[in-house]
């Protein structure tokens, strides 16, 4: 793509454009140029640049109003700022906003091509995810398919690759990392769209029912069956069974799963003859099952028949590229859900949620959204409208790394200092995830800058400190 690339550059000074138009040609790029943001928006709709690099400062429309506009027309677009050393702080706010990266005047040319070689494979990437959007028709742009980080690109390409066939698929990963999502973008790609999804959670049912649960009972074939009833299995006949947790099938009914699998016909409970059934099988579990295999809780023979297929998904913490999407994607749906207008999230809010652990994966970052929405209400959504946990516990930064043998009072001291500073040195917010009182930090403050106890000093028995974070304590030597 680089030799055939189209580059767009807006600058008011025409040496500047000059300049860089021809390095531009040199490397083998097609250049347009233009004087001001009104004419790079103009050309940007007739020519389609793959990337822009434009000035900061310009008159009448300036480099970030351009990139504003540019949002709603093209968002997919790189935008590369140029500034001067008197804009640089300027320059990291636009980075911000959505500008891919900026180049400092004077030109760094090397520094320049990489910018452009990452901006053009960004460009390339974002347009394969378009296609194969395209390709996924009607398929919920919903949790667990939301993001174009290289885990999540993998699944979606296996989730194109078998869809169209009936082989059965299990679905790996944590709870909460979109797993039925997945499930019902197999079979919205597949010939059996049009026929029912069942979706079942294997963990839910108690083993005595399950059997019934999943192939049904006719009238009279055990206390309290007053009628038939048409099981999971030949609910979904035509169409696709998502069995959820499936390692949670006891092993007394594992062989029957096999014979329906295989065999494609199934007997009710009670009943005198057998019927057919065309089901396509997905299953998901967190658990190794392999390692259940050998604690004899699985059976090897059904693991094969369900494993035709593997998709894995990565938890949420290493794919934390896909966080910034995934927050608008939440913030547009809870915002329409709930007539709200918020323009997104602040760059401190996002800089929590992007180190944060996720430990719930998508789902407790739906949710955590979902109530940040109902707290914010308009404007921006700031740290204050986050869990406080999310602050004193993201990452591995949020962990305190303490030597063997330091005073309980240093290490208490430590912790203390080590949240304050997390959380941005808001005494409130510190207090409250330390499970103490704001008076009680103060104090302790007091003492550790070297000045004593304060003569209002209650903290002779001081509160406990409540688990802010994880510590980790590491010896030395």
């Amino acid at each position: 793509m680089t030799t055939k690339a189209r580059i767009l550059i807006v600058d008011d000074d025409e040496p500047t454009r000059e300049l860089f138009a021809e390095l531009l040609v040199r490397w083998g790029y097609e250049v347009n140029q233009t004087a001001d943001g009104h004419g790079a928006l103009k050309l940007a709709a007739e020519l389609h640049p793959d990337v822009i690099i434009s000035d900061l400062v310009m008159p009448k429309l300036d480099g970030l109003a351009l990139v504003r506009a540019l949002r709603e027309e093209q968002p997919d677009t790189p935008v590369v700022i140029i500034t001067g050393k008197g804009t640089i702080d300027a320059a990291v706010e636009a980075v911000r906003e959505g500008v891919f990266d900026f180049v400092e005047k004077p030109l760094d040319p090397a520094r320049l091509k990489v910018i452009l070689t990452r901006a053009l494979e960004t460009k390339e990437t974002l347009h394969e995810m378009q296609v194969l959007r395209r390709r996924l028709g009607q398929v919920d742009a919903g949790v667990g398919l939301v993001g174009s980080s290289p885990p999540m690109r993998r699944a979606m390409e296996l989730v194109e690759k078998v869809a169209p066939s009936k082989a059965s698929v299990v679905i790996t990963g944590q709870s909460g990392t979109g797993k039925e999502m997945v499930a019902r973008a197999i079979h919205q790609l597949s010939p059996r769209r049009d026929k029912p999804f069942i979706a079942i959670n294997c963990s839910a049912i108690p083993a005595s029912l399950m059997e019934s649960e999943m192939f049904g009972h006719e009238r009279g074939a055990f206390t309290g069956a007053d009628q038939r009833r048409l099981g999971c299995w030949e609910l979904a006949d035509g169409g696709t069974l998502f069995l959820d947790e499936v390692g949670e099938i006891p092993i007394e009914l594992q062989s029957k799963f096999l014979r329906v699998l295989e065999e494609e016909r199934l007997r009710r409970l009670g009943a005198k003859s057998e019927i057919s059934v065309d089901v396509r099988v997905i299953s998901a579990t967190n658990r190794d099952l392999k390692e259940e295999i050998k604690g004899q809780r699985f059976r090897e023979d059904l693991f094969f028949r369900l494993n035709v297929f593997h998709i894995a998904l990565a938890p949420l913490r290493e794919r934390r590229e896909d966080i910034p999407v995934l927050v608008q994607h939440f913030i547009d749906k809870f915002s329409k859900e709930g007539g709200k207008k918020l323009e997104g999230v602040s760059p401190q809010a996002m800089k929590v949620l992007c180190d944060y652990a996720w430990p719930g994966n998508i789902r407790e970052l739906r949710n955590t959204l979902e109530r940040a929405v109902i707290l914010c209400g308009t404007g921006l959504i700031e740290p204050e409208h986050l869990p406080v946990e999310l602050a004193a516990g993201g990452g591995e930064s949020a962990y305190l790394k303490l030597p063997y043998g330091l005073p309980m009072r240093e290490i208490e001291k430590e912790y203390i200092l080590a949240t304050l500073t997390r959380l941005n040195n808001n005494k409130a917010r510190t207090a409250q995830a330390l499970g103490i009182s704001e008076k009680t930090l103060y104090n302790k403050l007091y003492r550790y800058s070297g000045r004593g106890p304060r003569k209002d000093d209650d903290d002779e028995s001081p509160e406990p400190v409540a688990a802010a974070a994880d510590v980790k304590v590491t010896g030395i030597g």
